[in-house]
């Protein structure tokens, strides 16, 4: 689905309202694997299907918590475009992040993107992470972005 279309002025007014929600990804064993190697995490919680079979609460791999906060980005690409007077936005950090329940290995998550302050230079988004099916976020993050 295309992204949602909307103005610094626009988005000011949506201030506390869904502004967005991106399509679903799915996170794979190879997606998990390779920000394994990325980042050196190998915990075998992450990368070792058979003992996770048997040894996890989960009874498989689970993605790394940091994996999902990265995909916010890509998300909320899908999810709003925001046009105005800049060149560019920034990730500018984040205020809070948790990892409210864990992903598994083959879920499939989407973000949901609303806005909480919005000025000229700055949006500070609540950002929803949800599972298909799942009960629970597995991430709830306010994030900053930048305008320059």
């Amino acid at each position: 689905m295309p992204a949602r279309t909307l103005t610094l002025p626009e988005l000011k007014e949506a201030t506390g309202q869904e502004a967005g929600v991106s399509d679903w990804i799915e996170i794979t064993q190879d997606m998990i694997d390779r920000f394994a190697d990325l980042t050196g995490d190998h915990q075998w919680i992450h990368v070792d299907p058979a003992r996770a079979r048997t040894d996890s609460p989960f009874g498989t791999t689970i993605a790394h918590g940091f994996l999902t906060l990265s995909l916010i980005s890509s998300m909320t690409h899908q999810a709003v475009e925001i046009q105005g007077p800049f060149k560019m936005a920034i990730n500018y950090g984040l205020n809070r992040v948790r990892f409210v329940s864990p992903v598994s290995s083959g879920s499939r998550l989407r973000g949901h993107f609303t806005p909480q302050q919005v000025s000229e230079s700055e949006v500070i988004w609540q950002v929803t992470v949800e599972r298909e099916g799942g009960e629970k976020p597995v991430l709830v993050a306010e994030w900053v972005a930048r305008f320059y």
